[in-house]
């Protein structure tokens, strides 16, 4: 005979406050960053290419969760896709007191490897208190040796859970924390405990509708509940209930019942289909604008409830950023824009966070919202060393990304920041490329933003350079426009000024040292040391630029070979 054990209640990762209020300020004299998310904004919000003497703007319409985003331009279209938002809740309204139980594989394939079921219990729970009224009223690790059985358990477990459920009062529905139930195992199990038995895909996606903003995340969430749809299509045609639902007689237009609906649903499933698509060529060519102007971007992922949203706060100070203390409290990809230590304007993407055993409909659904990982210039990978299974979520977080199919070296230069390390006294990380903070309390950001500094310049071709710029030219302000300003170091008496900037491979138009014809700007660049420092000479470009041609305080540092210069 089997014995129930009541499961290890969740220890103070589950039960800490909300994690999202105080989060610092940046640090660095930089200037005032833009306390806003970027998002569906126009051509012309984002000016420069290495955000130079410009601040990324974001004055399109934002997308912090509660806010919509742009609207659809034809009327007709804003109608249907209102229209296949419009359906019945998932779960029941109200405060419910549920019955956790987690089945337990002892032993065989289905036996987890990396993970405990006290922690698959506790996270679990998690999901539940996630959900407005709702409550976990007893918590249970169940054994079973038959986990894809019909009922999941024997015959006598069935007995006893039953005695169990049905004489507690207060219990008021099951979660059943299993990935999927089929229809009839559902039935079955209800009509066995007398109570609604819920499973972790319909609870997933609840809070995912819930949690939905953003007209795109709501299609998306709305896409993944078909085949919930079509399964209790199944279940109505199969049981009818006396009213009508379960009619096998031909209709009108010759289908049955059944075949109505199934065409309904898959007609349904067409037009949300062809509503995100829209969605995401909007989301596409902006993706592309952000690209073309040449900003940094930084994707952030994570485990859910992490703290990627705290961490973004924190290195941007944008007070709208609001985390939230919560399973899935972001579900659409917003951009957040900040500056690092070399005063170069980045964009960091906030994304939907990662959780094991999900199903795969609800993969499918998202995933297209992280085509921007794919576009991005480096991925920060954010753990909550606070967890005991930090590992297995690592594993998790890994495993889905590269199940995008991301480009390799995006995939071999992801960095990975140890959040919470406040809540680990003594904290080292095991190996020595991991960045460890404190997101809420500010520990640490100084080295990660200087660590986001270099791995940004070598993803991004950027370079360090000093140039020698005439004052009374155009090319100072040229390089306010195309280039990161760092400083200025004015020489009054030759009419020049050194300055430092970090610049982009497109800006510069070639490798350090080489020489740059600026056909657009009237004006060559070259280098003048082996130290990267060039100088910016107002020149004809239809002119060779050999050294005779230069002025006298740039004729020792470089040797004239007509349109051939070559640098010293």
């Amino acid at each position: 005979m089997w014995a129930l054990r009541a499961a290890v209640r969740p220890g103070a990762w589950l039960s800490r406050v909300v994690r999202g209020r105080g989060a610092p300020r940046a640090a660095p004299p930089l200037p005032a960053c833009p306390h806003r998310a970027l998002t569906a904004s126009g051509p012309g919000d984002l000016k420069g290419r290495g955000g130079g003497g410009r601040r990324p703007r974001a004055d399109g319409p934002r997308s912090r969760a509660g806010e919509e985003e742009e609207e659809p331009e034809d009327a007709e279209e804003e109608e249907e896709e209102e229209e296949l938002l419009r359906r019945d809740p998932l779960l029941p309204l109200g405060t419910q007191r549920v019955c956790l139980i987690h089945p337990e594989v002892k032993r065989g394939p289905g036996k987890p490897q990396l993970t405990r079921a006290e922690w698959q219990v506790a996270e679990a729970e998690a999901l539940v208190h996630t959900l407005d009224g709702w409550s976990v009223a007893d918590r249970m690790v169940v054994p079973t040796k038959t986990p894809d059985g019909k009922l999941i358990f024997g015959r006598g477990t069935l007995e006893h859970l039953a005695e169990k459920i049905r004489g507690s009062p207060e219990i008021t529905a099951v979660f059943l924390n299993v990935e999927r139930l089929a229809t009839p195992t559902k039935k079955d199990l209800e009509a066995t405990w007398g109570v609604q038995v819920f499973d972790r895909f319909t609870v997933v996606l609840h809070i995912f509708r819930c949690n939905a903003r953003t007209r795109e995340a709501r299609l998306q969430v709305a896409l993944a509940e078909l085949p919930l749809l079509r399964s209790h299509l199944k279940r109505s045609i199969a049981h009818p209930d006396g009213r009508g639902g379960g009619s096998r007689y031909i209709m009108g237009s010759g289908e049955s019942f059944m075949q109505v609906q199934q065409r309904l649903l898959k007609e349904k499933e067409i037009k949300i289909r062809k509503a995100l698509e829209r969605l995401r060529k909007k989301r596409r060519v902006l993706g592309k604008q952000r690209r073309r102007q040449d900003f940094p971007v930084i994707s952030v992922v994570g485990y859910t409830n992490c703290g990627k949203t705290t961490l973004i706060k924190a290195l941007t100070g944008d007070d709208a950023v609001q985390p939230r203390d919560q399973l899935f409290a972001t579900l659409d990809v917003t951009a957040h824009a900040g500056w690092l230590p070399s005063r170069m304007a980045v964009i960091y993407m906030d994304t939907i966070g990662f959780l094991s055993e999900l199903p795969h409909s609800l993969i499918e659904s998202f995933s297209a919202t992280l085509e921007d990982v794919a576009h991005s210039d480096l991925i920060v990978h954010v753990r909550d060393v606070s967890h005991p299974e930090t590992e297995l979520q690592k594993a998790s977080v890994l495993s889905t990304l590269h199940g995008l199919h991301l480009p390799a070296p995006l995939l071999d230069s992801v960095l990975e920041v140890h959040n919470k390390v406040d809540l680990v006294p003594g904290y080292s990380p095991a190996g020595p490329q991991a960045v460890t903070v404190s997101a809420l309390l500010g520990h640490g950001l100084p080295e990660l933003k200087a660590r986001l500094e270099d791995a940004i310049l070598r993803a991004t071709g950027r370079q360090v350079l000093t140039l020698r710029v005439r004052l009374a030219g155009t090319q100072l302000s040229w390089l306010h426009r195309e280039a990161t300003v760092q400083e200025v170091d004015v020489i009054p008496e030759a009419g020049v000024a050194d300055v430092r900037v970090v610049i982009s491979s497109s800006a510069y138009g070639g490798p350090a040292c080489g020489g740059r014809d600026g056909a657009s700007w009237g004006f060559r660049i070259w280098c003048v040391s082996q130290t990267h420092s060039c100088e910016a000479s107002l020149l004809p470009t239809e002119r060779p630029g050999h050294c005779d041609s230069l002025p006298a305080t740039q004729k020792p540092l470089c040797t004239g070979r007509g349109e051939n210069t070559v640098c010293h």
